[in-house]
C-alpha cells in the first residue's frame, strides 16, 4: 500500500506541540515532502482531547505527539486515547526531544506505534519524518 493510498481519504493528521517553532519545522517537513493532509495542530493534550471528541471533527489518521507539554502532558494523553474505546486504535507517534527510557517505556506500554526523537538539524528532521511516511505506507491498519 502506498503513502497515497493510505492517504487518500485525506484524513488529518493531528499533531500535538506546544513548541511552535517544533510545529511550524514539522509543516514545513510536510510541505517539503508533498504530504497533502490536512495538519491539525493543538497545543497539548486537553486540546488533543476536545479536538478528538467533537462531534463533526474528522478523526485522524495519525497522531504524532509531544510529551512535555503544559496542562496535559503525552503521557497523561495517551492513558485517556488509549483507554476509549473509539480512540484507541489510531496510530501514535511520539515525536518528542526526551531521550529517557522511562518515557520511552511508558509510552510503548500504552500502545504507541512508535517512539522518535526530534532532530535539531531540519534535514534530519525531513529525514524523521520520511521515516513515519514511509512505516505507514508499509503498515495494514485495522
Amino acid at each position: 500500500m502506498k503513502w497515497e493510498q493510505f492517504m487518500k481519504d485525506n484524513k488529518p493528521i493531528l499533531l500535538v506541540e506546544d513548541d511552535r517553532v517544533d510545529a511550524m519545522t514539522v509543516k514545513r517537513a510536510f510541505r517539503d515532502l508533498n504530504v497533502s493532509n490536512p495538519l491539525q495542530i493543538v497545543k497539548n493534550g486537553e486540546e488533543a482531547l476536545q479536538y478528538l471528541q467533537s462531534p463533526g471533527a474528522p478523526k485522524p489518521c495519525i497522531i504524532l505527539l509531544d510529551l512535555n507539554m503544559p496542562k496535559m502532558n503525552g503521557l497523561e494523553f495517551l492513558k485517556v486515547v488509549k483507554n476509549d474505546e473509539n480512540l484507541r486504535r489510531i496510530p501514535v507517534i511520539v515525536l518528542t526531544t526526551s531521550k529517557t527510557e522511562q518515557d520511552r517505556i511508558g509510552t510503548y506500554n500504552l500502545g504507541v506505534a512508535g517512539y522518535m526523537i526530534k532532530p535539531v538539524d531540519y534535514l534530519q528532521f525531513v529525514e524523521t519524518v520520511r521515516t513515519i511516511r514511509m512505516y505507514w505506507s508499509l503498515s495494514e491498519l485495522p
